[in-house]
């Protein structure tokens, strides 16, 4: 799908974008993080893989690009999008936004659950990140945050991630 983005004539050589994604968790489903399999008794539900994280990044990053948001790109409605690899949709996210003149800097990300710990699985969890935005490991970070018992991620229910992501103009 093409979204046609609204014309970036600001002048701005460098644009910040914030992600929000939250995604109940279900039985019979793996637990997917950053593209991490992560050892659970819970999935996520969703129409692809569930991976709230990435889908927070991919809002992030359209939203810097000023291309849109990720229901406008892979709609929930669309068959050909049920279980997919949300690390492959942000490769093809990444790309358009390269195409339209901007590349990722930086990206920070909080991800809001009581269980599972995901400490353990941060450095995979950068990584596979890092990896489909084509940056270093060192410009992507992932902070596990507790709800303290409050809301969805707070009483088991689910969890919600949150992502900011830096682009800069490419050369050229």
């Amino acid at each position: 799908m093409t979204v046609t983005a609204r014309p970036v004539s600001d002048g701005l050589s460098a644009r910040v974008g914030l992600g929000f994604d939250s995604h109940r968790f279900g039985p019979g489903r793996p637990l997917v993080l950053a593209g991490v399999r992560l050892p659970y008794h819970l999935g996520l539900e969703g129409h692809s893989d569930g991976d709230a994280l990435t889908h927070a990044v991919i809002d992030a990053l359209l939203g810097a690009a000023g291309a849109g948001n990720i229901g406008q790109w892979f709609p929930d409605d669309d068959p050909s999008y049920r279980g997919a690899d949300s690390l492959g949709l942000l490769r093809r996210v990444r790309e358009e936004v390269a195409s339209r003149g901007w590349r990722p800097v930086n990206v920070d990300c909080v991800v809001v659950t009581d269980e599972p710990r995901l400490t353990p699985h941060l450095g995979d969890m950068r990584r596979r990140l890092a990896e489909a935005l084509g940056l270093g490991e060192g410009a992507v970070e992932i902070k596990p945050k507790t709800a303290e018992g409050l809301g969805l991620a707070g009483e088991g229910r689910g969890l919600v991630a949150l992502a900011v992501v830096l682009v800069s103009r490419t050369a050229g």
